[in-house]
Parts: structure tokens; sequence; C-alpha cells
């Protein structure tokens, strides 16, 4: 039996289920140096590769469910400031109840309810033009007049909307294509069913004070607006007068408005102008949408902030009304004059005028009337409700960054160096 000779024998050499076939003694080439090493290396990179994306993915992820939440957040503020605030606050007003009157043949039986007119006025809503305002500014008071109305229109369900006055603000000297550009704007925000009545006098920035205003203003307000100076409704009479031209000095137009009131005085049970009545100042005037504190005793100027004395006192001699009704001081007032007769100054409905606006809700009948006062939403409340909004959604997006935290963690530093004081 013959040995294998030495020289034909191998090494076998067995490396991670790979066979290298080497001599023995010999060193690897550089090939193979590299095989051994990069296939180790490679699975290393690889799987840092796969954590780095996982962590991209995590953080895409997380920020994209912060943007998500923070235009829920916006859209949220926007739909609470925009929309449900007004009928938050329009919802707690109701219609005033008129007491039932008993039958005066039959003790403690009740009469045949009277029908019941549910009217709402309004006054100096101040629609801006062209010339006055930006348009900012325009764009917010008419929307919020706007969401106030048609949100009045949709809870309270009114029969009539009496405006009294000084719906425009630039009427007095707006061009034709600027006031038809107002008129325009005005039946988008005051828009209403046609069930519902809507009447109107005109105020002083709507056809210019007494040596303003001439008969192509008029006319123009009237063409948009019913001229019917008697306005009647189950049984109650309602006369709209033109207050700006009961100066008394005898000029046409004031003769001629003298001429129709004096034609429907008979038929008076109610009126409503823009100018009020003849009063000193509105010191007797209380509630908190009254006149600041520093306006209060500020002397009326006849024919400017009320109407004459000499006239007011024939307008009461004249239409003996039970209720009146005026705009024109953007405060509300109640003031009672002889026979107590009672005059309710109704406040502005616009932010621009007042930053706690309302209207009055009337519950009228052929015999009696009951008021009842209904308050919109306060800007100042509006405003700090998107100031508190906005600091929370900044706080939202810092916390991440870890630049909210940093000044926490610095003053529980500083407060525990001086416990241990």
């Amino acid at each position: 039996m013959k040995e294998a000779h030495p020289e034909h024998k191998a090494d076998v050499q067995v490396h991670s289920g790979d066979a290298d076939i080497t001599a023995p003694g010999q060193k690897p080439s550089f090939l193979e140096e590299s095989l051994w090493l990069s296939a180790p290396l490679g699975r290393d990179m690889a799987s840092s590769w796969l954590e780095a994306r996982r962590q991209c993915l995590r953080l895409l992820k997380t920020r994209g469910f912060l943007l998500l939440k923070l235009s829920a957040a916006v859209l949220a503020v926007l739909l609470f400031c925009e929309f449900l605030i007004y009928y938050l606050v329009i919802f707690r007003c109701s219609w005033p109840e008129l007491k039932t009157p008993e039958d005066a043949g039959t003790p403690g039986a009740p009469k045949a309810p009277e029908p019941v007119l549910r009217a709402m006025f309004l006054a100096d809503t101040h629609l801006l033009g062209a010339i006055r305002g930006h348009w900012l500014d325009k764009l917010r008071r008419e929307w919020q007049m706007e969401r106030a109305f048609q949100t009045a229109l949709w809870l309270l369900q009114p029969e009539v909307v009496f405006i009294l006055g000084d719906i425009f603000d630039e009427g007095k000297w707006s061009s034709p294509e600027a006031w038809a550009d107002d008129v325009g704007r005005f039946w988008k925000v005051f828009r209403h069913p046609p069930h519902v009545q809507l009447r109107a006098v005109a105020g002083n920035h709507d056809i210019g004070f007494h040596y303003q205003m001439d008969t192509y203003r008029i006319k123009r307000f009237e063409k948009v607006f019913n001229p019917e100076r008697l306005f009647s409704w189950k049984g109650i009479n309602f006369v709209m007068i033109n207050s700006v031209a009961l100066e008394g000095d005898g000029c046409d137009i004031c003769s001629r408005a003298e001429a129709e009131l004096l034609e429907i005085s008979h038929w008076l049970n109610c009126s409503r102008e823009h100018f009020p009545l003849y009063r000193k100042n509105d010191a007797n005037c209380s509630g908190e949408d009254a006149a600041p504190l520093n306006e209060k005793y500020t002397p009326f100027k006849e024919r400017y902030d009320v109407l004459s004395w000499e006239v007011s006192r024939k307008l009461l001699w004249w239409l003996r009304p039970r209720l009146i009704l005026s705009g024109h001081t953007h405060s509300a007032c109640e003031v009672q004059h002889r026979a107590g007769i009672l005059e309710v100054s109704v406040p502005s409905f616009s932010w621009r005028n007042r930053n706690n606006p309302s209207f009055i809700m009337g519950s009228i009948t052929p015999m009696d009337y009951a008021l009842a006062k209904c308050y919109l939403p306060c800007e100042d409340m509006v405003l700090t409700t998107y100031c508190v909004a906005a600091g929370c959604l900044m706080l939202i997006m810092l916390i991440p960054t870890r630049l909210v935290s940093a000044p926490f963690h610095f003053g529980q530093r500083v407060l525990r160096k001086f416990k241990t004081m």
C-alpha cells in the first residue's frame, strides 16, 4: 500500500459556509480581504439607512398630524368667531310678552287675543362708501352686520324690520356710481325673505343735513326705500318721519314734510324717526349701551343732535304718539315726554360705532306694546378669542422645538438653588 506523496496534500478551510482553498501559510489576496470585510460592513450600512428612513417617516408623520391639528384648530376658531357666536348670543333673546287683558263684562275671563306684530328696530348701520374707510374695515363691519341680521331673521322670525336712519355713511356726497354700489351691498347684507317687510327712514348721512339735502338726494333715497310716510299692518299705524326736513324755517322741503305730517296726524299710533326729540343731554340715560360717562353731560345741539324744542313740541301735539323710536346718537336712551309718551333711542347696529351693538324687539298690538333689547356679540370678545387662540397655537408649535421648555427648566433650576440656600 502506497502512501500519498506529501506534496499532493492540500488544506481545506471553511469560513461561514464558504470554502476557501489556499495553500498552507499562503496569505489571502487583496480581493479576498475586500470580500471578507465588505460583507459585514454592507449589512451595517443597510441597517443604518433603514433606521434613518424609519425616523424620517416618523418625523413626517408627527409633523403631518401636528399640521392637521393646527388646521382643525384654526378652522374651529374661525367657525366660532364668524358664525357660531352670533347664534349663541342672539339665541338668548326672546320676544317680549304682552299682558293679556281681561274682559270687563266677565271678570277673570280673558279676551280673544289681539294679533301681535313682531317688529325689529335697528339704527345707524353706516355702510362705508368709496371715500372713507379701508377696504378691510368695510369688509369686517359689513360681515358683522350681515351675520347678525341674518342670524336674527332665522332665530327670531320678525314680520317687519325698521331701520332708523344713517343706513349709508357717505350717501350725502356719493356719486351715482358709488350710490349704486352702496345700495347693492346694502341689499346683500340686509337681504330678507319676501314675507318680511323692511322699512327705512332717511338720516343725515343718507341725504345730508338740512342745508345739504336737496330733492335729488331725497328722491334717490326714496327710489330705493318705500317713500310711504304712513305704514299700517295688523291695525297698527306707523309714521316714518324725515326729521332732517323738520328745520322749521319754511324751506320748500320742510313745508312739504310738515304738510304730509298734518295730513296723516290723525292716523298715528306709533312714530319712527331718525333725530330724537329735544332733550338737553343723555344725563338721565342708563344701561350698558348708554352713552359713555364723558359724553352724558355734553349738551345736545338743536337741529344737529336732536330736533329743536319747537319742532318736538309740534310733533307731540300733531301726532300724539304712544311710542317714539329714534336713532342718530349711536347710544341707548329712554325719555318720558309729556303725557307719558315714551321715546326710545336705538343704539347703532354696527361695530364701527359701538363695541356692544344691539337692536330693539317689539311686540305690538293696536292697544298695547312691549319692548325688549337684544345684544349682539361684543367686538372685544371676538378679538380676545382670536388673540387667545393665536397664543395657544404658537405654544403648540414651539413646544416640539424645545424653545418653550428651556425657560421652564431654567426657572426650575433657579428655584432649586434658592431652596438649597
